[in-house]
C-alpha cells in the first residue's frame, strides 16, 4: 500500500486553492507550490545531486541540493527541513531567497507547473544521502555549474537550469 501525498494547488499569485495527490498533479499539469534548496559549503560551493534513476521524472539528471513540495497542512518552513533530511541525510539553517514560476513537460507525459520557492543554507559536515532519492552528489562552484549547464543542459533538471539563471548570492 502506497501512501497518498496531497500537495498544495495554487493560483497565479501562489494562494492555496486546494490540494491534490502528488502524482495526479503532475499527470494533469496543475499549478502547485514547490521548493528548491541550495546548500553551500564554507568554500561557497553548491551541493548538487544526481536524481535517483528510479524517480518518476527527470531520473539521473543533476539538480540542486534538494527539492520537493509541502504536504497538505504542512508549513513551508517544516517542509524544507523535512525534505532536506529525507533526501540528503542532514539539516541546516535555511533562509528564503526568491520565488519563480516554470512549466516543463516531460517525455513520459508528466508536467511540472510550479511556483518554486528557493531557499539557501550552509553545511560543512559529513552526511549520508538517501539512495532512493540520490544516485550521486558533488560540490561545485556556481561558475562551474553554469559552465556545465551551458555545455550539456540536457544533463540538468529544468528547474535547476532556471534557478542558475537567477542572480543570487550566498
Amino acid at each position: 500500500m502506497s501512501l497518498i501525498i496531497n500537495i498544495p494547488l495554487v493560483d497565479d499569485q501562489d494562494n492555496i486553492i486546494g490540494h491534490a495527490e502528488k502524482l495526479d498533479v503532475h499527470v494533469r499539469g496543475l499549478l502547485h507550490r514547490a521548493f528548491s534548496i541550495l546548500v553551500f559549503n564554507e568554500k561557497k560551493e553548491i551541493l548538487i545531486h544526481q536524481r535517483a534513476f528510479s524517480k518518476y521524472h527527470s531520473p539521473g539528471l543533476w539538480t540542486n541540493t534538494c527539492c520537493g513540495h509541502p504536504n497538505e497542512g504542512e508549513s513551508m518552513e517544516s517542509a524544507v527541513h523535512r525534505r532536506l533530511f529525507e533526501e540528503m541525510g542532514f539539516d541546516c539553517d535555511l533562509k528564503y531567497s526568491f520565488t519563480f514560476r516554470y512549466l516543463a513537460k516531460f517525455d513520459n507525459g508528466l508536467t511540472e507547473n510550479e511556483i518554486d520557492h528557493v531557499y539557501t543554507g550552509e553545511y560543512n559536515e559529513d552526511f549520508t544521502v538517501n539512495p532512493d532519492e540520490v544516485a550521486d552528489y558533488k560540490w561545485l562552484s556556481k561558475s562551474e555549474i553554469i559552465n556545465q549547464i551551458a555545455e550539456n543542459p540536457e544533463n540538468f533538471t529544468v528547474w535547476f537550469r532556471e534557478i542558475m539563471k537567477k542572480d543570487f548570492n550566498f
